[in-house]
């Protein structure tokens, strides 16, 4: 089925910010999904305004099956459709562990949302967001050492302030599976059968996750974020100190606001370095006695103080030991997990960290699961590790967005084929800060993310 959708002005972002939901009644929020549970890492969490009502609603995928489900719990919709979600991206392909493999914008300008996917057919489906009918797909054709297109990321090129166009990514099918190949569309083209606006085969991107997209100088157009970081036309503008190309995560925050635009933070495996990429080249790199970061949580930590640090999980398998440096690369803090963490919490730390806006002061907490089980998950505080809530679950994925509308953000996880949201009860400190999905970089960061990078 191919349909063409027109461009009729600047596309709304799907992401409303307009007009608060009220927050669930029950603690947690609960929803039944009606699809099978997790049985491994594929599939994720994604969020977004999808029934056009201003509150963020839910979709969820698992091998086989793309669910959309209301703000309030209503299921709006299930597919059975083999959707492209997977476990290791370096054997597997993209998405890679985590990652939902969905996108959701209103992509054709018509002020509602549109939810879309690859299948394995390489076969790109854009779907009615409400209603879970499709309106159009298009099989663009794929580089021949590729095994299909995996990742589909809604994107704006051109500047028009919405969701107009769309990058596809794919990884090597032999060998080592690094996602080196780029095509970028307007979505109007795409649907067409027009040439790609730009492709490439040489994107150096993070080795287990796809590339992240944000606008870092504030020209309103995307750059493509990885060990490489391309224009919004796809030319190469900077890249990583190379030493070792081997990325475990990346992340994108205002580190340095004394330097105009976003930065790019990189965790290296191997060389074992953190490194701060800005549009124009590298601002610093360094380490902690040659120990791998692995994962981090990127924030404003410190209470009082609006700097940046950068949180790294440290690789240990069992009793992790977190470093933290800051803004400028100098490493601040640092102590055991098993100092930290409450009696039972297992031995190997956690893992799928989120930084998270909880209480509604400035100072924000990291959020994570207990690591390779169905666990706990809990809230803390990066420079001190101090837990600050402890909740008995069994959490086979967790997320984290605002979608009860009072802008702070809320704690989503996937729990078998349950859905749990948990909210804040405690009033809003700050109940006129405006919306995290106002933000454009949180847009794009709450939608394209994996467990590498979240």
């Amino acid at each position: 089925m191919a349909m063409v959708l027109l461009l009729m002005g600047a596309p709304l972002a799907c992401t409303s910010a307009e007009g608060p939901a009220q927050a669930p009644a029950e603690r947690p929020f609960a929803v039944s999904l009606d699809i099978p549970q997790p049985q491994d890492s594929a599939g994720g969490i994604l969020v977004a305004d999808i029934d056009n009502d201003s509150r963020m609603d839910f979709l969820v995928t698992v091998p086989g099956h793309v669910a959309a489900y209301a703000n309030g719990g209503a299921k709006l919709w299930v597919l059975k459709v083999d959707v492209v979600v997977g476990g290791s991206s370096e054997r597997e392909g993209l998405p890679g562990h985590h990652g939902p493999g969905l996108a959701a914008g209103d992509v054709d300008g018509d002020g509602r949302c549109e939810v879309l996917f690859l299948t394995k057919d390489s076969v790109l489906h854009i779907l009615d967001g409400q209603s879970g009918q499709e309106k159009a797909s298009a099989a663009p054709p794929y580089p021949s050492q590729a095994e299909r297109w995996e990742v589909a990321m809604l994107a704006d090129f051109h500047g028009s302030g919405g969701d107009p166009d769309i990058l596809l990514q794919a990884t090597n099918k032999d060998g080592y599976r690094m996602g080196r190949y780029l095509a970028a569309y307007s979505m109007t083209g795409l649907l067409r059968g027009d040439q790609p606006l730009w492709q490439v085969d040489d994107f150096v991107g993070c080795a287990h996750n796809s590339a992240r997209l944000a606008d870092l100088d504030g020209d309103g157009r995307d750059e493509v974020l990885g060990e490489t970081i391309l224009s919004s036309e796809g030319k190469l503008l900077t890249r990583a100190i190379p030493d070792r190309y081997h990325v475990d995560s990346i992340f994108v925050a205002d580190v340095r606001p004394d330097r105009p635009g976003l930065e790019v933070v990189l965790l290296e495996e191997g060389s074992n370095h953190i490194q701060l990429l800005g549009r124009d080249g590298p601002i610093w790199r360094t380490h902690f006695e040659r120990q791998e970061p692995q994962n981090a949580a990127v924030g404003r930590f410190r209470n009082g103080s609006e700097e940046i640090f950068i949180w790294c999980r440290s690789r240990h398998n069992e009793h992790q030991k977190p470093f933290v440096f800051d803004s400028s690369g100098a490493k601040v803090y640092g102590y055991s997990m098993d100092a930290v963490a409450p009696s039972g919490w297992t031995a190997r730390g956690v893992e799928s960290i989120h930084t998270i806006d909880w209480t509604g002061e400035p100072q924000q907490l990291a959020c994570a699961k207990e690591r390779h089980e169905s666990g706990d998950v809990c809230l803390f505080e990066p420079l001190t590790g101090r837990f600050v809530k402890h909740i008995e679950e069994k959490a086979d994925r967790l997320y984290v967005a605002d979608v009860t509308g009072d802008w702070r953000e809320e704690i989503i996880v996937l729990s078998g084929n349950t859905l749990h949201v948990y909210h804040n009860d405690a009033p809003n400190p700050r109940p006129g800060h405006r919306r995290l999905w106002t933000d454009r970089n949180y847009r794009r960061l709450k939608q394209n993310h994996n467990y590498y990078s979240p």
